[in-house]
């Protein structure tokens, strides 16, 4: 590859890296190979709990399902696409915090934009909703708020109850929407009762790793979480440099 080309592979990395960090997500289309969602989708119905079965209750407006030890599902959670992006977003060595499917119910799953926040600094917190149905406001797509997770100085605070700079996705089953934790987003009604089957994933960086263990078990998580990553997506041991 001559110097030119070099060059503008990288104007156009840093372009993207910029973009990123300037809308706070990425919309990786596609990324999961097309021979998973068979077995995906499987495992997400079979993990199925009624909310009352979990350790703590969750929401009975969404079908949610316990998939952490699943194979396909972890071999989702550790796409090195995926990863890349997540740890251009936390900038610092991350780990696998939480993997669990959630889907609107008919005529249910709309929620009001919000934030599920950093734990304890900007930045620390990454979501990915890897989804194994096709999407639209037809069933309850995602929407978002372009660069809400940084507002400038002196901006006065995010008004969740306005919709008006909100993105709602549409895509296929095989996407993967990244985003910060900070980034005011909602999960919305799904109007027909579609199938709308997706994992939630969150990823946290590693100096979180104490606070992680402590919610564990009321957060139903059974898998092993001690897998480290770099802050270029790449797996290493706990405990090397």
């Amino acid at each position: 590859m001559n110097a030119g080309w070099c060059i503008a592979l990288a104007a156009e990395a840093m372009t993207d890296r910029e973009q990123l960090h300037r809308d706070g997500y990425a919309l990786l289309r596609g990324a999961i190979p097309a021979e998973w969602l068979d077995d995906l989708r499987a495992a997400f119905d079979a993990g199925v709990k009624p909310s009352d079965q979990w350790p703590t209750p969750r929401g009975v407006n969404w079908r949610h399902s316990l998939v952490d030890l699943d194979s396909k599902v972890q071999a989702v959670c550790r796409l090195p696409e995926m990863l890349t992006v997540v740890g251009e977003l936390i900038g610092e060595r991350f780990f696998l915090s939480q993997v669990e499917g959630r889907e609107p119910l008919a005529g249910r799953g709309h929620q009001e934009l919000h934030r599920d926040l950093s734990a304890q600094r900007p930045g620390d917190t990454v979501c990915a909703l890897a989804y194994f149905d096709d999407y639209c406001p037809r069933n309850g797509a995602t929407r978002i708020v372009p660069g809400s997770h940084r507002p400038g100085s002196g901006a006065p605070p995010c008004d969740f109850q306005e919709e008006s700079r909100t993105v709602r996705f549409s895509g296929s089953a095989g996407d993967i929407l990244v985003f910060d934790a900070d980034l005011a987003h909602a999960g919305s009604l799904n109007p027909t009762g579609a199938r709308r089957r997706s994992i939630l994933i969150c990823y946290f960086a590693e100096p979180l790793y104490a606070s992680h263990l402590e919610t564990a078990n009321l957060r139903g998580i059974r898998m092993d979480t001690t897998d480290r990553f770099t802050r270029l997506g790449e797996r290493v041991g706990q405990n090397d440099a």
